[in-house]
């Protein structure tokens, strides 16, 4: 795999793309590499069979996921921007399928492939940037692709998504992430068996 993804390179077509469309990129720099070893720990990726990644930008945090994640594990990483998209499918991981879209497509994204139940849903998306209608719609999507036991997780700058998903999820297990610049909050929830929430 070329690590190149959390380079100078990717630093910069990162800033661009933030901005170009701030509402869609999170961000001015990526992920540092304290923050994607937290969150691989986090969501159990070693454990994993299946793994969505929603807005996984120039790949720094696919890159940790596909180092942690087993040899038969698959990862479907689901990105809006077209520039992020083709440096993703240049990764070369069979492990790895790039899905050029929506988050809040997610349940079409997963059929078809011929995919279901995800043990993890891991978001990098702006919640904070979108209206909170779109952002219940991409927390129920998750929620109700997820595996019973499953975990979804969304690491964020600001409290939005905790709040939003809160309302309809319950109280997420929180974490914060000093050494990134800047520091990111890590929401996680974990889906008991039975049925999904409804959006109120």
């Amino acid at each position: 795999m070329n690590d190149s993804r959390s380079g100078p390179d990717a630093r910069l077509a990162f800033f661009r793309e933030f901005l170009r469309h701030p509402d869609e990129v999170g961000s001015v720099v990526p992920s540092s590499r304290f923050l994607e070893r937290r969150l691989v720990d986090i969501a159990a990726i070693a454990k994993a069979r299946l793994v969505v990644e929603l807005g996984p930008g120039t790949g720094g945090t696919t890159a940790a996921i596909l180092r942690a994640l087993p040899s038969d594990g698959r990862l479907l990483a689901v990105e809006i921007n077209s520039q992020f998209v083709a440096r993703l499918r240049a990764v070369g991981d069979p492990r790895l399928m790039v899905h050029a879209g929506n988050a809040v497509d997610l349940g079409d994204a997963l059929a078809c492939r011929g995919l279901s139940d995800p043990d993890v849903v891991l978001s990098g998306i702006p919640f904070s940037t979108m209206s909170a209608a779109l952002g219940r719609r991409i927390l129920l999507g998750a929620w109700r692709a997820l595996a019973p036991g499953g975990r979804f997780i969304a690491y964020q700058f600001r409290g939005s998504v905790g709040i939003l998903g809160g309302d309809i999820l319950g109280a997420p297990e929180v974490a914060v992430e000093m050494r990134n610049a800047p520091p990111v909050r890590i929401y996680c929830w974990r889906k008991p068996g039975g049925d999904a929430p409804t959006a109120s």
